[in-house]
């Protein structure tokens, strides 16, 4: 059996980054896991270094279960570097390149009116983008299913 993997993505504004990230994948808020009612609940039983609370981050969900989870952690220190590890966002559809490069312009539009930037166009085939933050991400076509 494959392991599962969560995403994790440090950050200035986690509430910023939790806004954004939503809208650019259809995301929600993940609850707290049983039988917490409360993240601040949860995070008590923690022995977390002094000042950090729930404020601190955020914790999002794919609301059908088939993503992995995505951590937003609030850090003190700023990004400097290109990511090593990005998030492509796939746009869902079929039909020719024209069709396909379409619906990735027209999701890269949105994302920057969500508070992205694209950095780079690869007619055709993809956009690099980064979120309100500065880290980077790809906005593609969805491979054609087998």
């Amino acid at each position: 059996m494959a392991a599962g993997i969560d995403l994790t993505l440090d950050c200035a504004d986690a509430e910023l980054l939790a806004e954004f990230w939503k809208t650019a994948l259809g995301y929600v808020d993940e609850p707290p896991p049983a039988p917490y009612r409360t993240r601040e609940e949860w995070l008590a039983q923690f022995d977390l270094p002094g000042g950090e609370s729930a404020d601190d981050a955020a914790w999002l969900c794919d609301p059908d279960g088939v993503g992995p989870r995505l951590s937003i952690l609030t850090v003190p220190e700023p990004k400097t570097a290109k990511n090593r590890l990005h998030i492509d966002i796939r746009v869902p559809g079929h039909g020719g390149v024209g069709e396909r490069w379409a619906r990735i312009r027209a999701e890269s539009e949105r994302l920057v009116a969500a508070g992205g930037s694209v950095l780079e166009e690869f007619e055709g085939h993809h956009i690099v983008m980064a979120d309100p933050e500065g880290n980077e991400f790809c906005v593609a076509a969805a491979p054609a299913r087998r």
